[in-house]
Parts: C-alpha cells; sequence; structure tokens
C-alpha cells in the first residue's frame, strides 16, 4: 500500500482540500456564535466544536490583521452572512435526513433505494451550500491585495502545517496501539 494519502497522490484533490480548508477556516468566523459543546456533556464532547472556538479567534485576529477597506469589508460581512445561512440551512437538511433514515430504518425490509436516493439528495444538496459559501469567501480573497493576500496565505501555511503535525502526531498513536495489537494478536491464537 502507498504511504502518502490520497490527497498527496493527486494534486488537484490537495488543492481542492486546501481551498475547502481555507474556505472552511474563513467560514468559521462567521459561524463562531453558533459553536458551542455540543448536545453531549463531558470530557471530549464536541471536540470538533471546541477547536472551532480557537478558530473562530484566528478569523478574528486575520481579520483585525487584513485591515480591510469598506468594500473588501462589505464582500466579508456578505460571505460571513453566507456561511451563517448555509450553516444553519446544512444542519436543518442533516436533521431532516436523520430523522428520515430514522423512519425508515423501523421497517422490516430496508429500502436500499430509498437510502441512497436520501443520501445522494443530501450530498447534492451539501455540495451546493457548500459552493455557495465557498464563492463568497472566495469573492473576499480575490478583492485582497497582494499584502493582504500573503497574509491569508501565511495564515493558512501556519495553520495547515499545524494540521499536518497534528495528523502525523495521530498516525504515530494510531501505529502504536495497532502495531501492539497487531504483534500480540498471533500469540493469543
Amino acid at each position: 500500500m502507498n504511504a502518502l494519502s490520497r490527497t498527496t497522490r493527486h494534486p488537484l484533490r490537495w488543492f481542492t482540500a486546501a481551498a475547502a480548508a481555507l474556505t472552511l477556516s474563513l467560514g468559521a468566523y462567521a459561524a463562531g456564535g453558533q459553536m458551542g459543546p455540543g448536545p453531549h456533556g463531558g470530557p471530549g464532547a464536541g471536540w470538533h466544536h471546541r477547536g472551532g472556538f480557537m478558530m473562530e479567534k484566528q478569523l478574528a485576529d486575520l481579520h483585525a490583521r487584513l485591515k480591510l477597506s469598506p468594500e473588501q469589508e462589505k464582500l466579508w460581512q456578505s460571505a460571513a452572512d453566507t456561511m451563517k445561512r448555509d450553516g444553519a440551512a446544512g444542519r436543518a437538511e442533516r436533521e431532516k435526513l436523520h430523522a428520515q433514515l430514522k423512519t425508515m430504518m423501523q421497517q422490516p425490509i430496508l429500502d436500499m433505494n430509498a437510502l441512497h436516493t436520501a443520501h445522494m439528495q443530501a450530498r447534492q444538496d451539501g455540495e451546493r451550500l457548500h459552493e455557495e459559501t465557498a464563492s463568497a469567501w472566495l469573492a473576499v480573497y480575490n478583492a485582497l491585495d497582494d499584502q493582504q493576500k500573503t497574509v491569508v496565505s501565511d495564515s493558512f501555511k501556519q495553520h495547515f502545517a499545524k494540521m499536518e503535525s497534528m495528523r502525523e502526531h495521530m498516525r504515530e498513536r494510531w501505529q502504536q496501539r495497532h502495531g501492539a495489537a497487531s504483534a500480540a494478536a498471533p500469540a493469543n491464537q
């Protein structure tokens, strides 16, 4: 098996993933007020939401460092509003899909065609919302001057390096846990 991830073997996928990460990074600013520890309490609950608070702070710092012109600020606020609206619509769609799937699961024989259709519709809706949000944030980015784009690029590169470091750490932990389990498995047989 190739040691490279699918995204590093395919540059277009990597670029798409990087652009999506930038879009999400910029969009987290808009969604910041809606993030929280999630419905489940306790340690580790809503882990990804707590990370959103850090990203919200990073984006607020980025927003301040960009020193946007009034025209750029209008684009920023429009993108933030789009992200909030699309985020809320996405959550509502996921809740609707979940309720629909729960209803389907109560049937003695599952209608796999209906499950597939519901899943594909949810994916299409999600893609549409993602594209609306991405387009709004890209309009902000395209309105920036080169100095502002450098600030965004540097911020993104730092975030990407941190995520790569975290990914490597998690891979090492997985190998330690599963490597030890794999070595112990033949002894148990």
